[in-house]
């Protein structure tokens, strides 16, 4: 028996930019490089990566504010400005914010990564490993 695997919904704050992507996360992390905090105006960025064809828009494709090259990027809404997910690892995965899915994914942040970076005015205060760099 093939088991269908479910699909999570996900927008930008306005709605123009809709996406869907399978519920197969291979690995979600809290991000406070100084990248990611800019990107998100916040402390870190929560984040899932999957690979890259198993994202599909399904609406605003015409609408998307794309910053950065081909295999590296962040994508957002050009109307509201939404960061959806960024293109990572030579354009083969994509890291969803979490924050843009509609529907409750099936994973969770394991760690935080690049906290060496992290803002100074940010306490994390959760039991997850932390980490200089990249996880190891």
């Amino acid at each position: 028996m093939v088991t269908e695997r479910r699909m999570l919904a996900g927008k930008c704050e306005c709605g123009a930019v809709r996406y869907r992507v399978a519920d197969a996360f291979l690995y979600a992390s809290n991000c406070h490089c100084s990248r990611c905090r800019a990107a998100t105006g916040s402390a870190f960025k929560p984040f899932a990566g999957i690979e890259r064809e198993k994202l599909e828009l399904t609406a605003g494709g015409d609408a998307l504010l794309i910053v950065g090259a081909e295999d590296l990027h962040d994508t957002r809404c050009a109307a509201c400005g939404s960061l959806l997910f960024s293109v990572v690892r030579e354009g083969a995965y994509v890291h969803v914010a979490l924050g843009s899915l509609v529907d409750d994914p099936g994973i969770r942040p394991t760690k935080h990564i690049f906290v060496g970076s992290k803002a100074p005015w940010f306490e994390i205060t959760d039991d997850l490993p932390q980490f200089e760099e990249h996880a190891t």
